[in-house]
């Protein structure tokens, strides 16, 4: 492992390197601190930068925002009692009350040394569990491929909500859209309408801007109603050794939910603060304190979304499945660098994954250090008019989709399918499933069709290979276990007036 680091640090650590992943940090505290941008909205946003860059300093990059980001969420949920992303919703609870005690300092610097040490946290433990994993999934065949594959598509079940068919179409949407263009074995144009321009098909980097950012922007832009500005004057006052000293618990519980959450696709920042916020409370000394002003209560969610960031990328690198929009967004960023997400990234590119682990510690530090001066051209930002503020993002996003290729055809997908985001979002669809099937649709696709070449069409050879039987049996009980437990809280909704 350490002479992996010998390989990555190089990179991660040389002038450009460090220039681009503070620029990330202080763009992802930025877009954090914005209400309704999230961090995979400021990721998307800076794909197109990429082009020219080298992969890993690019997937640094990306990395600083995300871990910025989560940071930045928390400025308005303690100053405005509005999340700047979903992670910092639990933070609102008592970085508010903090704030109208007169102490917004003191909640600020909490959250952004809780953010710092559950980051690295995660980092820890993603050099722990991805290359150990990486080596046993480095035996891979097709088939087994086929089942990671099935496995990341029966998750949709698990963060689908509350409607499960709308979850199970909007993940038949994404693999509709991922076989557009030519066939991989025949070379037979599928669903291109005779245009020559669809023969390449959607792209994924366009497809999950559409998906990501701009169906957001639309939402952001149908609704009229904008935030209150901050008007009063705030600087961050980091907590003494003491008052950290009183937090450990608080950070330990967020930081261990967190990395449970964090390896769990589709659980996310926002579920594991308020898991954490919960624990937090219940193993307090003080539990009266919170709701009233506990700074208990802004370490515990602080840390675990944080821890997220590292630990949301487990399933990626290791197996090339996305469980966030984030990682998402980074898987984007990989493929348009000719890299693909998996074990075989860790033999064959081992200065790109050790880079990104140095470069990953390095942004948390950065944010330690920037979380102050960052934290007064936050404010400014979000004191920017709506209207001008997304007017300008959307044209960011435009530009950057006609870099892809130079050709309007990226623009016109990045809009049609960001309207269809929109809608989808509007009538209760779940857009990460999309995204999940738009990723995912050409790995089942190609490993099924490489399996069954293999195996002179049996379909056999997915229940007799061990792995590959376990993995679709677990794909089976991921997508069926939530299910159950809807129909039976249902059963229970009804039961319940009766007795």
């Amino acid at each position: 492992m350490l002479e992996g680091f010998a390989v990555g640090a190089p990179i991660a650590l040389q002038p450009v390197a460090l220039l681009w992943t503070l620029f990330g940090v202080v763009w992802g505290i930025l877009v954090g601190a914005l209400p309704g941008i999230t961090g995979s909205i400021g990721m998307a946003l800076l794909l197109p930068l990429t082009f020219g860059m080298d992969a890993t300093v690019a997937l640094i990059m990306l990395a600083g925002v995300y871990i910025g980001s989560m940071y930045g969420g928390s400025i308005t949920a303690i100053l405005l009692r509005v999340p700047g992303t979903p992670g910092a919703a639990a933070t609102t609870i008592d970085g508010y009350e903090l704030h109208r005690q007169g102490r917004s300092g003191m909640a600020l610097g909490t959250s952004l040394v809780a953010s710092t040490v559950g980051g690295l946290i995660g980092v820890f433990i993603l050099v722990g569990l991805s290359v150990p994993l990486s080596k046993v999934a480095l035996a891979f065949g097709p088939p087994e491929y086929f089942a990671i594959g099935v496995f990341g598509i029966a998750l949709i079940s698990s963060f689908a909500g509350k409607d499960l068919v709308k979850g199970a179409i909007s993940g038949i949407l994404g693999l509709v859209l991922a076989t557009i263009g030519t066939d991989p074995f025949s070379g037979t144009p599928r669903f291109t309408l005779g245009s020559p321009t669809l023969l390449g098909g959607i792209g994924v980097v366009p497809g999950m801007i559409g998906l990501l950012a701009v169906s957001e922007i639309f939402d952001q832009m149908a609704v009229s109603v904008g935030w209150e500005r901050i008007r009063e004057k705030v600087s961050t006052a980091l907590p003494r050794l003491v008052e950290l000293w009183r937090l450990r618990l608080a950070m330990l519980l967020g930081s261990g939910i967190g990395a449970l959450e964090g390896m769990l696709p589709g659980a996310g920042g926002a579920i594991a603060a308020f898991l954490s916020y919960n624990e937090a409370k219940r193993w307090s000394k003080h539990p009266e304190e919170f709701g009233h002003g506990s700074l208990e209560g802004i370490a515990a969610p602080e840390a675990a979304n944080n821890t997220v960031t590292g630990t949301a990328l487990v399933p990626l690198l290791t197996f090339g499945i996305p469980g966030s929009n984030s990682s998402a967004v980074l898987l984007a960023a990989m493929m348009l660098h000719g890299i693909q997400p998996g074990p075989q990234v860790f033999e064959g590119s081992p200065a790109l994954v050790y880079g990104l682990f140095t470069g990953m510690f390095v942004a948390n530090f950065m944010m330690l250090a920037v979380g102050f001066l960052a934290l007064r051209p936050a404010i400014a930002v979000v004191n920017i008019q709506r209207a001008l503020l997304l007017a300008g993002i959307l044209g960011i996003v435009l530009v950057g989709a006609y870099s892809i290729s130079n050709q309007m055809f990226e623009v016109w997908v990045v809009l049609g399918v960001g309207l269809v985001g929109f809608f989808m979002n509007r009538f209760g669809f779940n857009i990460l499933a999309m995204v999940l099937g738009l990723v995912l649709g050409f790995m089942i696709e190609a490993n099924l069709r490489r399996s069954l070449l293999v195996s002179l069409g049996d379909p056999w050879v997915f229940v007799t290979r061990p792995v590959c039987a376990a993995l679709l049996f677990f794909a089976l009980v991921t997508f069926v276990v939530p299910i159950v437990r809807q129909a039976q809280g249902k059963r229970r909704a009804r039961a319940a007036p009766a007795n």
